[in-house]
């Protein structure tokens, strides 16, 4: 059994297709996804996905949407996490977060907007006893200065590609890592050797599909001027994902499967339920 831990199912890349999509998925063996919402008006798609496919999901606002969010958006999400407090398929608050990779979020006054609505998400995680789904992008000491200041129960630090010292202090805070495509590319020497490095017990396996596509979907930058599409990820690609972890650790593909479940439901313990 596989887990993808973070998997936007609810995205207009799948609107064609998303049965299909999830149905080849289960054929692959990926019993559970968990579906992060990234603005509120996704909350109730991504819940009803959920339900329908037998998945798992999160409500927040995701920072890449904080500019078109409202202070506002912050009372729908503590009334919407009071609402559904009772459904076991609610698992976390994400996907929450920082980026300081896209320019346009940089500026001065977009990193302390969002730093406010990341905090402000924290708060909300704290008081309804929930994990939290991390955004991680050029961010990581300022995302783990915030839970030092509002600890929240656990998590996953989503596409981790920080130091090892980063990815420690994560882990001592009860949060999984969570690696996927990006694993894939022989030139990503830093996280390959930070995913042998590690403990098999900090690494939570997931796809962020139809983003960070592995290698054999790619397509360069001339390949897509020549006509061919860019390669769509899909959740049905974690178990292939999740053999080039086994064979960078040398570790057994079974070994791998149960150990990233036991973590995943370690970092989200409504997972174990369901």
């Amino acid at each position: 059994m596989w887990i993808d831990t973070h998997c936007h199912l609810d995205a207009a890349e799948f609107d064609a297709d998303r049965d299909a999509v999830r149905h080849a998925a289960r054929q692959a063996g990926v019993a559970r996804c968990v579906i992060p919402a990234v603005h509120a008006k996704h909350w109730a798609e991504v819940a009803q996905l959920a339900e329908q496919h037998g998945d798992a999901y999160a409500l927040g606002i995701h920072p890449m949407y904080v500019p078109q969010a409202q202070e506002a958006d912050l009372l729908l999400l503590d009334r919407a996490l009071t609402e559904r407090c009772g459904d076991p398929r609610l698992v976390a608050v994400g996907e929450i977060g920082l980026d300081f990779f896209v320019p346009a979020l940089c500026t001065a006054e977009m990193r302390a907007r969002q730093w406010f609505f990341y905090t402000a998400q924290l708060k909300l995680a704290q008081q309804h006893g929930l994990p939290v789904i991390l955004h991680v992008r050029r961010s990581a000491d300022l995302l783990l200065k915030g839970l030092r200041q509002w600890p929240v129960t656990s998590g996953i630090a989503h596409a981790f590609n920080g130091s090892s010292q980063q990815a420690q202090a994560f882990v001592d805070r009860g949060f999984a890592l969570g690696f996927g495509g990006t694993l894939t590319y022989e030139r990503s020497l830093q996280l390959r050797r930070l995913a042998c490095d590690l403990p098999l017990s900090a690494i939570v396996l997931e796809t962020d599909a139809p983003d960070i596509p592995p290698h054999w979907l790619y397509q360069t930058a001339e390949q897509r001027a020549q006509g061919a599409a860019q390669g769509r990820n899909s959740p049905a690609e974690l178990p292939r994902i999740a053999q080039v972890l086994a064979e960078l650790r040398g570790a057994s593909l079974a070994d791998v499967a149960a150990a990233t479940c036991c973590n995943a439901q370690r970092a989200l313990p409504k997972l174990a339920a369901l």
